[in-house]
């Protein structure tokens, strides 16, 4: 049981961060059947993330390449439009991989949680942490943010929360200190 939530390739490498007992009563539930509602899903799912990935995020990915290998400084016009489109690259380079892998868990007969909801639909910072990588939050705040107390402890101790958990979420992104500092 260990090892197949462990290696179900399709949240392995890029999929929703997923809990266990979320998972593995969906191995024992699925039948030997295949569902082929479930596998027209996944078909949809899968491909609208590899839309997302391939035509999206690699066409802002071409604005990104410029705007970060240009030798001369960029104007203001061309800055902000590399930096948008860096923005817009990354989600929907991670966005498509989610859904490619929730995609592919649908021909298991595995439902994986949904990992964005348009976060730059928002109308404000926490609305926008809401829709952004929904799994990676949930799994902060429930291992992190509310072991440490989480709000109840006064506006000190809350604030201090806060930052040590958006610090282990720079961190999980990567070691290096721009993702500290981005935490």
């Amino acid at each position: 049981n260990y090892c197949l939530f462990i290696f179900f390739f399709p949240r392995l490498l890029m999929g929703p961060i997923c809990r266990h007992q979320e998972l593995m009563p969906q191995f024992s539930a699925t039948g030997k059947m295949p569902n082929y509602e479930n596998m027209s899903m996944g078909l949809y799912i899968f491909f609208i993330g590899l839309c997302k990935r391939v035509v999206v995020a690699d066409t802002f990915g071409i604005y990104v390449g410029y705007g970060f290998s240009s030798p001369a400084p960029l104007t203001f016009v061309e800055g902000w439009i590399t930096s948008l489109s860096y923005t817009f690259q990354i989600y929907f380079d991670f966005s498509g991989y989610t859904d490619m892998a929730i995609g592919s868990a649908y021909f298991f007969n595995i439902k994986l949680p949904f990992n964005f909801n348009s976060p730059y639909l928002s109308l404000n910072i926490r609305d926008f942490w809401r829709r952004w990588h929904i799994t990676l939050s949930s799994f902060l705040k429930d291992y992190i943010y509310i072991p440490l107390g989480g709000s109840r402890k006064g506006e000190i101790v809350t604030a201090m929360n806060i930052l040590f958990t958006f610090l282990l979420a720079g961190l999980w992104h990567g070691a290096g200190w721009t993702f500290i500092v981005w935490g």
